[in-house]
């Protein structure tokens, strides 16, 4: 797993809770997240067909 801040984590969890989108567990939805660059470390992870950037305070967009 990549580092990630508590707003990331805690928005992470909000997007699984939504909709699992075929992950069995949250801990394994949290292994397919992969860093950007020159994103002032955002991550994104692909769900539902969709790319989802989260900003490190938690703010989510695709």
């Amino acid at each position: 797993m990549i580092k990630t801040t508590k707003g990331q984590r805690a928005a992470l969890k909000r997007v699984w809770d939504r909709d699992h989108a075929g992950v069995a567990s949250y801990r394994r939805f949290r292994t397919l997240v992969q860093p950007t660059f020159g994103c002032d470390g955002a991550i994104v992870v692909l769900w539902n067909g969709m790319w989802l950037c989260i900003e490190t305070d938690g703010y989510t967009h695709s």
